[in-house]
């Protein structure tokens, strides 16, 4: 069975800085699709970006400009690097990946595989 762990989570001020990484295990291809969603307490889950197997990668608006999506196939992981961190950035961040042919117009919080989450918190 697949499994998506993520790593990275904590807290942070405002401004500041945070990598999640993201790895699968148990899936011996590439995924056509790894991302990441976020879902802060009393809201709904908000995609946040993802990127395809070629290395195309596609942002939520909230974030484009400030967060970057990257991934090594290779080792089966995604990471999300996020810059300038604000306090409406404080959610539980889920990993989640896809095999369909078509999932780069899938969100990815409807990704076929997602993981435990972690916690970023950004204080003001």
């Amino acid at each position: 069975q697949v499994q998506l762990e993520e790593s990275g989570g904590g807290s942070v001020q405002a401004g500041g800085s945070l990598r999640l990484s993201c790895t699968a295990s148990d899936y011996p291809y590439s995924f056509n699709c790894m991302g990441w969603f976020r879902q802060a307490p009393g809201k709904e889950r908000e995609g946040v970006g993802g990127v395809t197997v070629d290395g195309r990668t596609y942002y939520a608006d909230s974030v484009k400009g400030r967060f970057t999506i990257s991934q090594d196939n290779a080792k089966s992981t995604v990471y999300l690097q996020m810059y300038r961190l604000k306090p409406e950035d404080t959610a539980m961040y889920y990993c989640a990946a896809d095999d369909r042919s078509y999932c780069y117009t899938v969100p990815q919080d409807e990704y076929n595989y997602s993981g435990q989450g972690t916690q970023v918190t950004v204080s003001s």
